[in-house]
């Protein structure tokens, strides 16, 4: 993957997080705040903890914090999955986001 593929991918998914939190907004009382600065997003929740993605244009990895720890995601043609093989980006952060905010919500790709 070049450079350029990578930060076209990563943009893609950054843009589907933010959309995914405005479409959360709209559906449910979650109250996210979703707040881009270049290659990241800090999503906000009402409780005051925070969910942070990020690219890393040098490894070519999306890294995602939460309550619950770090992960590191590539590319692999079809999906982000972890580095460590605990699955696709968007199921965790959906798992994340539901743990965080106390409720079940539900992220995907655009």
């Amino acid at each position: 993957m070049t450079d350029q593929e990578f930060l076209d991918q990563a943009e893609q998914l950054l843009l589907a997080v933010e959309q995914g939190c405005d479409r959360i907004n709209d559906t449910t009382d979650a109250d996210l705040d979703a707040q881009r600065s270049g290659g990241m997003v800090t999503i906000v929740f009402s409780n005051r903890s925070q969910i942070v993605i990020n690219w890393q244009k040098p490894l070519h990895e999306i890294w995602m914090a939460a309550q619950s720890g770090g992960y590191h995601y590539r590319f692999d043609g079809s999906a982000w999955m972890d580095t460590k093989g605990a699955g696709e980006f968007f199921a965790a952060l959906s798992d994340n986001a539901s743990h965080q905010s106390g409720m079940p919500l539900a992220f995907a790709a655009a």
